[in-house]
């Protein structure tokens, strides 16, 4: 960068800096224990509304949603999965909602709270992982390397298979950093929120998904 182009851009930041910011929501944020609650969409209060708006929110970030009676629901729906999308191998973590489910499809699978290849997980055709809770407001998922097998589980394969139950399911993101404090009190290394399958719209402004991650994000959700 030639100087004068750099000495002008450092005179507008100093120009910027030297201007207070407007304090016109200071006096309601010290009222209000989570202020960003007056600007975000209204939360219903009831179970069946919350999933209803996660369901909703989902479906417009290209996430499906299957919901699964009982543990054997799940079992059928990820068999089900792994049978339309032709899986030869997957990545999965041990967790209580997805052992059976995974263990009784019969496939390889690369356990990733075990040692275990980068490359091999690499070729796998889905990841199954659990997670932290799911969010209405966003129809967000939030995971962390405790709770969906690490980091790379929900990244590297194609097709990101999240098993949850229904108690799971929170209002809004203050909800669910509320259950990051409860589950873990110091957050996890990695942690973060999933909406929907990867994406980007760079390129002549044309959606593609999978770009930098699973190109499908399906989330198998128990009633429980």
């Amino acid at each position: 960068m030639a100087n004068g182009s750099r000495e002008k851009i450092l005179r507008r930041i100093r120009e910027a800096l030297s201007v207070p910011a407007s304090a016109r929501h200071l006096k309601d944020a010290r009222a209000s224990e989570h202020p960003a609650q007056e600007w975000l969409p209204p939360v219903p209060a009831s179970e069946a509304d919350l999933i209803a708006l996660f369901e909703k929110n989902s479906l417009d970030l290209k996430t499906e949603v299957r919901r699964c009676a009982d543990i054997r629901a799940v079992a059928a729906e990820l068999a089900d999965l792994a049978r339309e999308n032709g899986w030869k191998s997957l990545g999965a973590h041990h967790f209580p909602l997805g052992e059976d489910a995974v263990s009784q499809l019969g496939l390889p699978v690369v356990f990733t709270d075990s040692p275990y290849e980068t490359a091999a997980l690499e070729r796998c055709d889905a990841g199954v992982s659990g997670c932290e809770c799911l969010v209405a407001q966003t129809g967000g998922i939030l995971v962390t390397s405790a709770s969906a097998g690490g980091r790379a589980l929900s990244v590297l394969p194609p097709h990101h298979v999240v098993i949850a139950s229904t108690s799971q399911l929170v209002g809004d993101l203050s909800d669910a950093f509320g259950v990051l404090r409860r589950n873990h009190g110091t957050p996890p290394a990695f942690a973060t929120f999933i909406t929907g399958p990867s994406r980007t719209g760079d390129i002549e402004r044309i959606l593609v998904l999978g770009a930098h991650g699973p190109k499908k994000l399906t989330v198998l959700l128990l009633q429980a």
